[in-house]
């Protein structure tokens, strides 16, 4: 849930990046994190393993946009996609304020994007509350690969009641930007 630093006049919303090992959550972090002027941003906190996957979770706090008369601080993270991580994944949807679930367009990687959404559904209905009425953007990510299902196929599959889905490459940038933008503008309306 939000939180409001009324001395400092700021709300700090927790965006959390969902979704199976290796599908690129940790590369949207680091590609916004790029992007961003170095003002607008703190240090990017990254713990990999020798693999170079994420071991705990990203955390990138960014000042964005003003609600009212408050400034609002967005603190993004990815988590571990690993099996042996589950426990990690579920603490760090406490108090989560938005969503993005990304889901790896690769053909042979449906029965994790599956499994994954699952667990991620299983997690919050522990801690009281429901996927449905969080807000949440799914990202179609690697389609510039040769073996992606099109947007359409991962919709028919992931996404029956028609939420904001984003046809995304993190590695070239295509899509994380209005990924972002898509989830920050729920997580405000639901502010």
């Amino acid at each position: 849930m939000a939180v409001i630093v009324v001395a400092e006049r700021e709300i700090h919303a927790k965006i959390v990046y969902y979704g199976p090992g290796l599908s690129g959550k940790t590369t949207n972090l680091a590609w916004i994190y790029d992007q961003l002027p170095v003002d607008n941003r703190s240090p990017l906190i990254s713990i990999d393993t020798e693999e170079e996957r994420t071991l705990f979770f990203d955390f990138l706090p960014i000042a964005v946009d003003r609600i009212g008369d408050y400034n609002l601080r967005l603190h993004l993270y990815s988590v571990p996609g690993q099996e042996r991580f589950a426990t990690t994944r579920a603490a760090m949807l406490r108090g989560v304020d938005g969503i993005v679930f990304v889901v790896d367009a690769q053909r042979d990687r449906m029965a994790e994007n599956e499994r994954s959404l699952a667990e991620l559904t299983r997690h919050l209905s522990q801690q009281g509350r429901e996927l449905d009425a969080i807000p949440l953007v799914l990202q179609y990510n690697k389609q510039d690969l040769a073996n992606s299902l099109s947007k359409s196929q991962l919709d028919a599959q992931f996404n029956p009641h028609d939420i904001p889905a984003i046809a995304a490459s993190a590695t070239t940038g295509h899509g994380v930007t209005e990924t972002l933008q898509r989830i920050v503008r729920s997580v405000i309306s639901q502010l």
